[in-house]
């Protein structure tokens, strides 16, 4: 290798270097600097639970007994004759009264958890001020999906029945046509079907028929109250990734030294001549010897091309607070994308099980996360045998 290339090459490693250090630097502040501002507000927001503890918890039993009483009178008025439709008196009476007995054991159940709530908000407002704000959250996540399960099991009850009616009546309607799913090749195939068998699909088929409006009103009817529960689960894992994403390192730093992140460089011309030419006389001029002042006739600038004097200041663009976050606040919704969107609607349309993952995806496993516990601390003992040796 030549000297050239040799101290080009060292030259371009120490730029990486400096680089990946200054990365590595800004990736660590930027770790303990979300631990610090997690824990803030889990001291701010675990204070307020515990001043508040009472008002906390007798708002979550009002809660869900607001909620139990409108699922109640839903269930109630699907019995009837909802909007006018006429539907099937037994199979109302059946998933009405079902629904009605779930939500009465599960109202009489907290009769009792409210009895000791005020216990669990005081328990999750002192583990909160020692773990974090997201532990709050988490925490009330979970408190919400516990309080919120006989939702979740009825709408998985009306969720499979309404999906095995819809792909039975699916299924009939392949037969009347003549056709036969193939699920090795994910396509329709001709297929002769016997007699008896158009009989006995023919009978099937009306029933199921008559019977898919009442499952479908109840089908809507909890999926909308089970998607308004999820989507209160969307904004809390919303929150605590946000406070995971947020650069508070790199806020700060724009704060205190706005040139440390440059957005871009550009020259600021303070003087320029040409060949004895006035700059003023010629600043109305572009390049191509164009006045857009008063018109578009070409000037002859064949005499002064090239400037005798020229003097310019380099200057740095400085970015917006948002040029900043934004990057990082996109990672937030790395989990949303329109083949997602399109699943679920087709899953609710067809009722089938819709798999809420998270909206974004959890941080970067650090390399020292690799190793388990008990590795970790024989590494930090030897590191600090080894410094005292020396």
């Amino acid at each position: 290798m030549s000297p050239f290339c040799l101290i080009y090459h060292l030259v371009w490693r120490s730029q990486s270097n400096v680089e990946s250090a200054e990365k590595a630097a800004l990736r660590k502040h930027s770790m303990w600097s979300n631990i610090a501002v997690d824990i803030l507000l889990g001291n701010l927001i675990g204070l307020s639970l515990l001043y508040h503890a009472e008002l906390v918890s007798l708002w979550f039993l009002n809660s869900m007994e607001g909620l139990n009483n409108y699922l109640r009178m839903g269930s109630v008025w699907l019995m009837g004759v909802p909007a006018g439709f006429k539907l099937n008196t037994e199979l109302a009476a059946i998933l009405g009264t079902t629904s009605l007995n779930v939500i009465q054991i599960c109202s009489t159940l907290w009769v009792f958890v409210g009895f000791f709530l005020m216990n669990i908000v005081r328990g999750i407002a002192t583990v909160g001020m020692l773990f974090g704000a997201t532990v709050i959250a988490s925490l009330m996540a979970d408190m919400i999906g516990a309080a919120t399960l006989h939702i979740s099991a009825l709408h998985s009850l009306i969720s499979c029945l309404y999906a095995s009616q819809t792909q039975a009546l699916a299924a009939l309607w392949r037969l009347f046509r003549g056709q036969k799913l193939n699920p090795l090749r994910f396509r329709l195939d001709s297929y002769d079907y016997t007699v008896e068998q158009h009989v006995v699909g023919s009978l099937l088929f009306t029933p199921l028929l008559l019977l898919l409006p009442t499952t479908c009103v109840f089908y809507i009817f909890f999926t909308i109250v089970n998607t308004s529960i999820r989507v209160t689960h969307v904004l809390i894992e919303v929150f605590i990734s946000i406070i995971h994403e947020t650069p508070y390192v790199k806020v700060l730093l724009w704060l205190v030294r706005p040139t440390r992140f440059p957005a871009g460089i550009w020259f600021e011309i303070v003087s320029c001549e040409y060949n004895g030419v006035h700059p003023m006389e010629k600043s109305i001029c572009d390049s191509n010897g164009i006045n857009p002042d008063f018109d578009n006739t070409p000037r002859k600038t064949e005499n002064y091309n090239r400037p005798t004097a020229l003097v310019s200041f380099l200057r740095i663009s400085v970015p917006s607070i948002g040029q900043i976050t934004l990057p990082h606040y996109k990672k937030v919704f790395t989990g949303v994308s329109a083949s997602l969107v399109a699943e679920s609607a087709y899953g609710i349309l067809t009722g089938k099980r819709i798999s809420y993952g998270p909206v974004s995806h959890p941080p970067t496993t650090l390399p020292w996360m690799h190793i388990s516990v008990k590795e970790y601390w024989q590494l930090c003992h030897k590191s600090i045998l080894s410094h005292m040796v020396d």
